[in-house]
């Protein structure tokens, strides 16, 4: 099975990427979570409902819609923090990263072996930050980047209502293989974060090395 994958690019002062990388995720996560599963039997079983709620950013002109989750939205806040703490770490501009929202299943192992991953979706964001110097400048670039995060959760609509593969849903005694159990009111599909970050060389480093980590890092 080979893993299928949606790559953004955006670009986004250091105070907004934290909501911006959340619009992303949250908007793909509403569409791979389910409601809590009750098994009456084993192939028998009844999906719980999935409460929704609106989300109104403060750095952005952007209202998005999420799962009403509190544990998964606090997971997503800190993993998200955690990039954008890396990230904004050095001041300078131009400072570029890669976030990850990736989807898979396990497969049991037989004792001692650990059980065996398998992606079957990822979506990438590509940020690079950006310094404007006046308020106007913000004022301008927030609406923008609102109606462009807009057409991205968009997109995410679009390319989720394919006809692609999703994990089938399986017996109760596998449900953790494909599903994160662990939520008291959601059930999404297993997830990952992880992330990379990079700065460019100082002007003194030759334009070589800087392609080396250009085209390291958008792998």
């Amino acid at each position: 099975m080979n893993s299928r994958s949606q790559t953004f690019d955006l670009e986004v002062e250091g105070y907004q990427v934290d909501e911006a990388v959340a619009s992303i995720f949250h908007s793909v996560l509403l569409h791979r979570s389910l409601g809590k599963f009750s098994y009456k039997s084993e192939g028998r079983y009844k999906v719980g409902t999935v409460g929704y709620e609106d989300v109104d950013c403060d750095f952005i002109d952007l209202t998005y819609v999420c799962c009403s989750s509190p544990q998964l939205e606090r997971r997503l806040k800190n993993e998200i923090s955690v990039f954008s703490r890396a990230l904004r770490r050095d001041d300078g501009p131009y400072c570029r990263g890669k976030i990850s929202l990736e989807f898979y299943q396990r497969k049991r192992a037989w004792w001692p072996f650990h059980s065996e991953m398998t992606p079957w979706e990822a979506w990438d964001l590509r940020i690079e930050l950006v310094q404007l110097n006046t308020e106007a400048e913000r004022a301008i670039f927030r609406e923008k980047l609102g109606a462009l995060l807009s057409e991205k959760i968009m997109r995410i609509a679009q390319v989720i209502n394919r006809n692609d593969y999703v994990p089938k849903v399986p017996d109760q005694s596998d449900l953790d293989l494909v599903f994160d159990t662990t939520y008291e009111d959601v059930q999404p599909y297993l997830f990952q974060i992880s992330f990379v970050t990079a700065t460019p060389p100082p002007p003194s480093v030759g334009s070589t090395v800087k392609k080396i980590l250009r085209e390291t890092l958008y792998m």
